[in-house]
């Protein structure tokens, strides 16, 4: 799939950027095939969590990988809301910047302007959640490398990944030791009806993250490369 000059692989959902030859509108396809998230995709999320960059309530069970050519680029844009927040941006392979404002101009082909121009480096993790999110926008200008992202989300037929459910983040006590949960933070993710039933009581556990590679959510995303 290819899109403002960069590749994407998607993985968990499949997400249409705009609207399709079979008359399919932008956001979270009900059916379609797509492939489940790779295992050492899993490893990254389970490092995810137990790390407390993620929350256990918002563990990502699909993702985007983009892959950029130098001079590939993302414009300005807010991501759909077929993706529960927060969600989080892995990047991979060279450095670039990720640009935020309400009212971003374009200046040139792959050349943007905002309040506020944010490195990633190589490794780092940006997790987007609030105004950041929803209210300002965010662009990637032209990369100046190859580089790849990840993107996670989730389908309307979702079903739970086993070996993803139940994860904590890791506890330490004051000497560095390793010590058992909170009480408070112990939560079971059911099967998608429980996860409904729940939503109605505002307390659902979400299933959100984006990572670059690129990784999303409702369904949970996780984007690997940049956003």
């Amino acid at each position: 799939m290819k899109g403002k000059g960069r590749v994407t692989i998607q993985f968990g959902c499949c997400y249409n950027y705009a609207t399709d030859k079979n008359g399919n509108p932008p956001g979270i396809l009900k059916r379609g095939e797509v492939d489940p998230l790779p295992s050492l995709f899993k490893v990254i999320i389970k490092r995810l969590i137990r790390w407390h960059v993620l929350p256990p309530s918002c563990i990502p069970d699909s993702c985007i990988v983009n892959i950029y050519e130098e001079g590939d680029c993302i414009p300005p844009h807010i991501d759909n809301h077929d993706f529960v927040r927060p969600f989080c941006t892995i990047s991979f392979l060279s450095e670039c910047n990720i640009v935020f404002g309400t009212d971003l101009k374009i200046e040139a082909p792959g050349e943007f302007s905002g309040a506020i121009a944010i490195p990633l480096p190589v490794g780092s993790v940006m997790v987007l959640n609030g105004n950041g999110a929803d209210v300002a926008k965010h662009c990637v200008p032209a990369v100046p490398s190859k580089r790849r992202m990840d993107e996670s989300k989730r389908p309307v037929d979702y079903s739970p990944i086993p070996d993803l459910q139940g994860l904590e983040p890791l506890y330490y006590d004051d000497d560095g030791a390793k010590k058992s949960p909170p009480q408070h933070h112990v939560s079971r993710q059911g099967t998608r009806d429980e996860f409904r039933s729940e939503k109605k009581r505002d307390e659902e556990p979400r299933y959100s993250a984006r990572f670059r590679v690129a990784m999303r959510g409702p369904r949970n995303r996780v984007n690997l490369g940049g956003s």
